[in-house]
């Protein structure tokens, strides 16, 4: 339901709607008139207040659970809060601070992108999330290790300091000759490219019979390669941290919301095309229950923006969710610090 634009409303009407929609943010419990009468700045009684409520409630901005007499706002209220009402905090300087320590300290990208989403996840009493910038690291070296009968464990390495680790299987009578031949090979050939950049120049050589290699150390040399290409559309694209954060005491009480929640984080394929539906934007985009397909079930709140490298390219993206209550105002602008943080970390 679409709720009025925010020009339809009094300026009665604007306030209580206002004070409503920020009670509920800070506490999570709906927001009833004697409250509201009783902070004093509205100069109004609690039956002029229940009926400002009622008739934001009539057109779809407000709702009243069963179990209360407070009001809190709809997924229309919110949207409409968030985009014409809210109003923004930056963050702290110890907050900036905090950010920019624990995402510093060097290492491989995926080191720097863990921290990340566990900073947001901090900060925000939230799940946070980063997507992976879709990107080929650059090799340095290949190890083929003798693991025993059958098997050899191949270690490749980056030149961001990333490893990955593969158990290869392989038939018998295989040497440790062919495999340091094997290994020394693919090194040569691997150094400053892309894993596909030396697949296809040593393919290529092999194909030729340009290569010194026996037969063994050939197979060997495309197992090594096939390995890492065969997974490749597999590997994990989106890192997630605090879902914990999400079994709040108020979350106790509708675990089948959170369960749902839980179930959606797991299916993190869906989860990086929604996070996807940012990049394009200049700054953090919120996503209010509904709006987003993949967790309306559960009623959650998505805050993302893109980060970006050293050349303005938006490589990936980074966000937190969490229930509708979350604290927008803090969020938004400490989402997009961090993603400027984390651009400045990846070059």
């Amino acid at each position: 339901m679409t709720g009025p634009p925010l020009t339809d409303l009094s300026e009665r009407a604007r306030e209580i709607f206002r004070r409503v929609v920020e009670g509920y943010l800070a506490s999570g419990q709906p927001v009833g008139s004697k409250s509201l009468a009783g902070e004093g700045a509205l100069n109004l009684s609690p039956a002029s207040i229940r009926s400002v409520l009622a008739d934001l409630e009539r057109q779809g901005l407000l709702a009243a659970p069963h179990t209360s007499a407070g009001r809190l706002p709809t997924e229309s209220g919110l949207r409409l809060f968030v985009d014409g009402m809210m109003q923004v905090s930056e963050p702290t300087a110890s907050e900036r601070a905090m950010i920019e320590r624990q995402m510093s300290g060097g290492g491989p990208i995926e080191e720097a992108l863990e921290k990340t989403s566990a900073v947001l996840s901090d900060l925000s009493g939230a799940a946070g999330m980063v997507m992976v910038p879709a990107r080929e690291a650059r090799v340095a070296q290949m190890s083929l290790m003798p693991l025993g009968p059958g098997r050899v464990l191949a270690v490749l390495v980056g030149e961001d300091g990333g490893i990955e680790n593969r158990v290869l299987a392989l038939p018998g009578g295989v040497t440790s000759s062919a495999l340091e031949q094997a290994a020394n090979y693919i090194t040569a050939r691997l150094a400053g490219r892309t894993l596909n950049e030396a697949a296809q120049a040593i393919n290529n050589e092999i194909a030729s019979g340009k290569s010194a290699l026996d037969t063994a150390s050939r197979d060997l040399v495309s197992r090594g390669l096939a390995v890492w290409s065969e997974d490749a559309a597999q590997r994990p694209i989106l890192i997630v941290r605090g879902q914990a954060k999400l079994l709040d005491e108020e979350a106790l009480g509708d675990l089948d919301r959170v369960r749902q929640l839980l179930d959606d984080l797991e299916n993190k394929q869906s989860v990086a095309e929604l996070l996807d539906r940012a990049r394009d934007a200049q700054s953090a985009r919120i996503f209010i229950g509904s709006e987003n397909r993949l967790f309306a079930l559960s009623g959650s709140s998505v805050i993302a923006a893109p980060y970006r490298d050293g050349q303005g390219k938006v490589v990936g993206v980074l966000g937190v969710i969490g229930p509708t209550r979350l604290n927008y105002a803090r969020l938004v602008p400490m989402i997009d610090f961090t993603a400027r943080s984390l651009g400045k970390i990846i070059g």
